[in-house]
């Protein structure tokens, strides 16, 4: 199945009928006490900071083949991430989606609505951990075709042909907070010069069940249209660090924006470089 977003039954089917591995993104403890049966637990797909010098690369690269080859994953399966809820967990899902698929593995899907939806269909959790069997990940090269770096962030700043996007909670943007890990996470506050603002909730609609879903097509495009950004624009995709953006990533592919990538170091790496340029004055909320 070449998907990548899956409802709960997609998913059920999948299991019984072909090698699937299912990546619990979410904290151990909550892993712990309810999960999908066959999940295993790689709580760093979230909590990873990376970074986009060229040794940065590398370390992603080298951190998330051990992750995903200790969880069995040798080529041949398909590789569904989850989360709690989609708009709950900062785009975690979405995070190892992009992480995997920018290791140049072409076999990876999001449950859509995560365990909540999966729930709400009355399919099983359980609390047995699973341990699957090691395997080597088949690792080519460092991430780099779908991964922005510092400098090309700093490139694209001058760059009228790229739209750069900032997808960070309100209070990111306008300049009251440095990150959700706290107001002064980051030593600076402020915005990437050039940058143009969709806060990545919009995106998402709740449903009656208290779990989000992508939005269609059609609101997605018609969002981005008032951004300036169409189905042939090139977007540049930025956050805290990299998680908002990957579900902004998925979002923006599924409705036919296809040139778009994230800068994966986003505003934890970016503020702390005090030799790049910032917006950095309180604004109004666009």
């Amino acid at each position: 199945m070449n998907k990548t977003l899956l409802t709960p039954t997609e998913l059920a089917n999948l299991i019984e009928s072909e090698p699937v591995v299912i990546i619990d993104t979410r904290d151990p403890e909550t892993y712990a006490a309810d999960h999908i049966p066959g999940a295993v637990n790689i709580r760093e797909i979230f909590t990873y900071l990376a970074t986009t010098d060229a040794e940065g690369l590398d370390a992603i690269a080298h951190k998330f083949a051990e992750l995903f080859g200790a969880a069995g994953i040798s080529g041949g399966e398909t590789v569904v991430f989850y989360e709690d809820a989609m708009n709950t967990g900062f785009g975690q899902s979405c995070r190892g989606y992009f992480l995997l698929t920018s290791l140049g593995y072409d076999k990876a899907a999001v449950l859509h609505g995560g365990l909540k939806a999966w729930v709400k269909a009355g399919l099983p959790t359980t609390r047995d951990v699973t341990s699957n069997t090691p395997a080597i990940f088949p690792l080519s090269a460092p991430p780099t075709s779908l991964i922005v770096t510092q400098d090309d962030m700093l490139k694209a700043i001058d760059d009228p042909t790229i739209k750069i996007l900032d997808v960070r909670d309100e209070d990111e943007w306008i300049g009251l907070s440095s990150s959700p890990y706290g107001v002064d996470f980051c030593p600076r506050k402020g915005r990437i010069p050039g940058a143009v603002w969709l806060e990545w909730y919009e995106l998402m609609d709740e449903t009656e069940e208290n779990y989000a879903m992508l939005r269609p097509t059609p609101e997605v495009l018609a969002a981005c249209a008032e951004l300036g950004i169409t189905p042939d624009s090139t977007v540049y995709v930025y956050c805290f660090k990299g998680a908002r953006a990957s579900n902004t990533f998925v979002a923006l592919r599924e409705a036919g924006i296809k040139n778009v990538k994230i800068y994966f170091g986003s505003w934890n790496e970016w503020s702390r470089n005090f030799d790049l340029p910032i917006d950095e004055n309180e604004m109004a909320a666009a």
